[in-house]
């Protein structure tokens, strides 16, 4: 299937072979750099020209919806798992903990996760879900007594973004630093007394470096 629900013609081996190069590389740079990187070093990784990359990928968009196809299909179960979960705060803590780190894991998939990537269908429905995941979940942990009864699924859903944003700078401060700052901020959301936070504060030093790398998004 293509990224937009098509079915697409088989391919011949040779061509098999680049695309699979392509994805592959692909997901190896956006890794690294994250969505916006060239497309020109994702071929030249592969090993085509760009000609053969567009012949198989005639957008960006078309590009990233092969690669994530995996993730995102991880995140829609992750989504309904947690919407099983009898208590609904242990259910949105789990999900969003399994978000989150694959949001450090992957740069690519941050900005997947936390940008609108226009052209992705798949990415549609996924963030639909996501918001469906979280509204069911929260309204369920309100009437369980364990949230804040003053915030609404968008507070959530922009909390988690922003923070989101940046995990990759906290991630290059320490591989875990996102946890703590995930459990700050699920503590000013909970109904109860605050829990232990995890792992270590920043430094003074490794704050400066963190800010400096959520500055303008490079390239390269």
């Amino acid at each position: 299937m293509e990224a937009d629900g098509r079915s697409a013609a088989p391919l011949r081996r040779d061509a098999r072979r680049n695309r699979e190069r392509l994805t592959a590389a692909a997901a190896e740079v956006f890794a690294e750099q994250g969505l916006d990187a060239p497309l020109d070093e994702i071929a030249r990784r592969a090993g085509v020209g760009n000609a053969t990359l567009y012949r198989h990928f005639p957008d960006r968009a078309a590009l990233v919806g092969a690669v994530f196809r995996g993730v995102l299909a991880d995140t829609a179960r992750a989504g309904e798992e947690a919407r099983r979960s009898e208590d609904a705060w242990a259910g949105l803590t789990a999900y969003l903990e399994r978000i989150f780190a694959g949001l450090a894991a992957d740069r690519g998939a941050n900005d997947l996760m936390t940008t609108g990537i226009p052209g992705v269908a798949a990415l549609e429905v996924l963030h639909a879900e996501n918001r469906e995941t979280v509204s069911l979940l929260a309204a369920r942990a309100q009437a369980q007594g364990a949230m804040r009864d003053d915030v609404n699924a968008e507070d959530l859903l922009f909390s988690f973004a922003a923070l989101g944003r940046a995990v990759p700078a906290l991630t290059a401060a320490a591989p875990d630093a996102w946890r703590r700052y995930l459990a700050l901020l699920l503590d000013g959301l909970r109904a109860g007394g605050p829990v232990p936070l995890p792992g270590t504060p920043l430094t003074r030093d490794g704050l400066g470096a963190v800010l400096r790398d959520l500055g303008p998004h490079r390239s390269a």
